[in-house]
């Protein structure tokens, strides 16, 4: 049976560079900032992450769409992304468990892509140039229509986007008879966040970003966690300010990714925007705490400024990155408070980054522990 040729798209760069394949998904145009992802599994996983929110995705593996999506697997209710770029893209699907195409899934979201282009020389352009806008169509050819278009959209540094993402209303996970409470601030969560914790015997109530701290207190919360999240944290000074208050409380607080330069932010440190950030399944960090090297999930391209962190007295960098010696993670010398800048509940092959839930877990306890020695000395 012949297939027939999907239609032309176009992939146009803000810096006028042009590659030319076929469209896949919903059929239109859409624009966001071109970034690139190294892994060569899990991307359902990646489509679905908030932290990608307002990113146009190009895939480095060179086949997409092979193993078709998969329910429950998503890692939010829709897919986030702003656009697909791909090399080979199969219409053809076979997993176990499946529940159907890759094609399918985008159109149903309304994500528009583009196929049969040259992943290799593009992912080797962003790396050059850096990330920059860019624009996917498979409707409008007009290469001047588009290049106006294309000239009016936002620059990623100075976006807010979290607010697109997170949770309009409160609601609760894991057993009601869980041993700790932890409260988690939804910048843009991921879903294994959430499963991480309640397998570590915790009851979740996640709040939406702008949850004032005392309506978050008043659920009397063992710990609170600071989220992942899309956007540009020094756009966003309410949630600083948030984190600030939140720090102050002497909970115990996990920062992660977006949570992480939250907390940076919110101790006076800046955060700058990354050349072409990292994201992907294979980012080597070192545990400065433990000297332990470990292979990590990444998505962000925004980092902590390192000279801001080393001249901070309060604050230890706790983990660096290996490939250019990026600040990873911090903690505060004084009170249970730490942040990493990937992520730990993601399975990029081993988990080697899960024990830092066991840590934050452990922060609680220990808590608890000098709670009721102060009262039994009381």
């Amino acid at each position: 049976m012949l297939v027939s040729q999907r239609p032309e798209a176009v992939l146009l760069l803000a810096d006028g560079t042009l590659f030319r394949g076929r469209a896949i998904g919903a059929a239109g145009v859409t624009v966001g900032e071109i970034c690139f992802n190294t892994g060569m599994t899990g991307y359902q996983e990646i489509f679905s992450d908030p932290s990608y929110t307002g990113q146009i995705m190009t895939m480095a593996s060179p086949h997409i769409g092979n193993y078709g999506v998969k329910v429950g697997e998503e890692e939010s209710g829709s897919v986030t992304i702003a656009g697909l770029v791909v090399k080979k893209f199969s219409e053809v699907w076979s997993r176990p468990g499946g529940s159907g195409s890759l094609n399918d899934h985008l159109k149903a979201s309304g994500v528009v892509g583009i196929s049969d282009v040259d992943t290799r020389r593009l992912v080797r352009h962003i790396r050059d140039h850096g990330a920059q806008n860019a624009l996917v169509s498979s409707s409008e050819m007009d290469l001047e229509v588009l290049r106006t278009r294309l000239a009016e959209a936002p620059d990623m540094a100075g976006l807010e986007l979290s607010s697109r993402v997170s949770t309009r209303v409160a609601y609760e996970v894991g057993a009601a008879e869980a041993q700790h409470r932890v409260a988690l601030i939804d910048f843009g969560v991921k879903r294994n966040i959430e499963r991480c914790l309640v397998e570590r015997d915790c009851r979740v109530k996640v709040f939406p970003m702008n949850t004032p701290l005392s309506e978050v207190l008043a659920w009397n919360p063992d710990g609170i966690l600071l989220s992942n999240g899309p956007g540009d944290p020094g756009a966003m000074p309410a949630s600083v300010a948030l984190v600030k208050e939140v720090v102050g409380t002497g909970l115990p607080v996990f920062g992660i990714c977006l949570g992480h330069q939250l907390l940076a932010e919110s101790l006076g440190m800046a955060t700058e925007k990354m050349h072409h950030g990292h994201r992907g399944i294979n980012h080597p960090i070192k545990d400065l705490t433990t000297g332990r090297d470990e292979i990590t999930s990444q998505n962000h391209g925004f980092v902590v400024k390192r000279t801001d962190a080393e001249a901070n007295k309060a604050v230890e960098i706790t983990h660096v990155h290996l490939n250019d010696g990026s600040v990873a993670g911090i903690r505060l010398k004084d009170r249970p408070v730490f942040s990493v800048q990937y992520h730990p509940e993601a399975g990029p092959g081993p988990y080697d980054s899960r024990y830092l839930f066991d840590r934050f877990v452990e922060n609680i306890r220990q808590a608890h522990r000098v709670e009721r020695a102060s009262t039994q000395n009381v």
